[in-house]
């Protein structure tokens, strides 16, 4: 209930203070503090923990760097990129990581909310969306896999590097 949500507020709020006061620990405001209920917080002030996205450690646990070397395009997808994948989602995490390698990124979703200049800060080259091609959702999701056939020839055809036609 919302009177339990405050409750619980002001019980972390009061472990935030005790943690600053007699651990000199400073977590309750930092970015991933309160994921997975908390758990970024405990990790954080009572172990020393450091957090970073997990698309930086997938990455890294993908062994990313080798696997792109020569690599001409990297494509990513996301069901919808929008202001949220900005802020850390995978797509925006694997452009980027491209991009240090010197590869260009597109990405493939369902739909795309993003601006041309948001994706360019993304370093997305550019975004192919199942929307684009069918508008209706309910049909963009039955014909997922012909739609993405139909995207992948487009990319075909917009990056000719790949094999496609100029």
């Amino acid at each position: 209930s919302a009177a339990d949500v405050r409750a619980l507020e002001r019980g972390l709020a009061r472990l935030d203070e005790a943690a600053r006061r007699d651990l000199g620990a400073y977590a309750a405001d930092r970015p991933g503090a309160g994921a997975a209920g908390g758990t970024g917080f405990g990790a954080m002030a009572f172990l020393g923990a450091t957090v970073r996205p997990g698309i930086a450690h997938l990455l890294d646990l993908l062994g990313f760097p080798a696997r792109v070397a020569g690599a001409r395009l990297v494509i990513t997808g996301e069901g919808s990129l929008d202001r949220q994948s900005l802020r850390g989602k995978a797509p925006v995490g694997v452009a980027r990581a491209a991009a240090r390698h010197g590869v260009p990124a597109i990405a493939v979703a369902g739909r795309c909310a993003l601006t041309g200049e948001q994706l360019r800060k993304a370093r997305l080259q550019d975004a192919y969306a199942l929307a684009d091609l069918e508008p209706d959702p309910e049909r963009c999701m039955a014909e997922a896999g012909p739609l993405l056939e139909r995207l992948a020839e487009r990319i075909g055809r917009d990056w000719p590097a790949l094999g496609g036609a100029a």
